[in-house]
């Protein structure tokens, strides 16, 4: 147990009540890289056990990109080892792509296998307020729309049984830094963190503090705060999108364009981008979506241009239709 609890001790404790994200008596299998913020994660749920009941398990990604990567996994098995949990490491076959997207594509997957298999209920990870900042800028920057400002969700189901928790997404980077200082946690320094190749470290090295410097010196706690914002609007959103997908749609891949043109414009894009990522074989685009609205109240026998994989979008009288076109020979 840590000498003293703190108030992030306290913070975390009023978080878990209130959001009901880690419930008692469950199996937790929480991902620890042994940087500061996935100690101070594991740390936190170990002094809080004994009010939970949780059964605790460590996991441990080696994605092999850095020379000291088999001896960052073995600090993090030996921390299992010394508070008695049971521990879980994955190496990264060697030919998976050295990008962020394919290592989180392929961690995800194999939290979620190991968590299915083992019994374990939560994926427990130490995202905080500020990778939540560092992914709305990110995806700000990339022309995103409300689903990826509101960047990082507290939690979201990976497969049937098994949830994906963050719950230090309202504690800074510096606080979990400072948790580790005053519990003597040693942080392993992963030098990646550094590498201003990656997106993801260029905002966090330079955009962050640019912004801090001349423009709000309070810049991370207030888009933390717009993230949490916009889950709640993204959620209603969601909501009523799925109500409208009842009403206009209709029997294969078609969809009654006379009700949909009634809804707003935000529910006729969710709608339509629904359809398209159901037909499409990559995340459709804003263009691909605007060709579908445009249809909206377009004359009969209108038209789009092939969709990525082939698929044309027609109006039928009171029907947009898709249809798949037959490959060239």
């Amino acid at each position: 147990m840590s000498l003293t609890w703190t108030a992030l001790h306290a913070r975390l404790h009023r978080t878990l009540r209130h959001r009901q994200l880690l419930p008692k008596q469950q199996r937790l299998l929480v991902a620890v890289s042994g940087g500061q913020d996935s100690l101070c994660l594991v740390r936190l749920l170990l002094d809080l056990q004994p009010k939970w009941q949780w059964q605790l398990a460590i996991v441990h990604c080696n994605h092999g990109w850095r020379l000291d990567a088999p001896a960052n996994a073995a600090y993090v098995e030996q921390l299992a080892h010394d508070w008695q949990l049971p521990y879980y490491g994955i190496t990264a076959p060697e030919a998976l792509p050295r990008t962020e997207a394919a290592a989180r594509d392929w961690r995800y997957c194999e939290l979620a296998e190991i968590a299915a298999q083992q019994g374990y209920s939560h994926v427990v990870t130490g995202h905080t307020a500020s990778d939540r900042v560092e992914t709305l800028l990110y995806n700000l920057v990339r022309g995103s729309g409300a689903d990826g400002l509101q960047a990082l969700t507290w939690r979201r189901l990976l497969v049937p049984g098994v949830w994906l928790v963050r719950p230090l997404l309202d504690i800074t980077r510096s606080e979990t830094g400072q948790f580790c200082r005053e519990a003597h946690l040693q942080i392993w320094e992963d030098a990646t963190n550094q590498d201003s190749r990656y997106a993801r470290n260029r905002i966090r090295q330079e955009l962050i503090p640019y912004l801090q410097t001349h423009f709000n010196p309070q810049v991370e706690p207030a888009l933390a705060q717009t993230a949490e914002l916009l889950q709640a609007e993204v959620a209603y959103l969601e909501a009523m999108t799925n109500d409208w997908w009842q009403r206009v749609k209709g029997e294969g891949h078609t969809l009654n364009r006379s009700i949909l043109k009634t809804a707003p414009l935000a529910l006729q894009r969710r709608v339509l981008r629904n359809v398209l990522r159901s037909l499409l074989p990559t995340e459709p685009s804003f263009e691909h979506i605007e060709k579908l609205v445009n249809l909206l109240t377009a004359p009969n026998r209108s038209q789009t241009d092939p969709f990525p994989g082939g698929a044309i979008a027609l109006v039928e009288a009171e029907w947009i239709v898709f249809k798949q076109l037959t490959a060239q020979k």
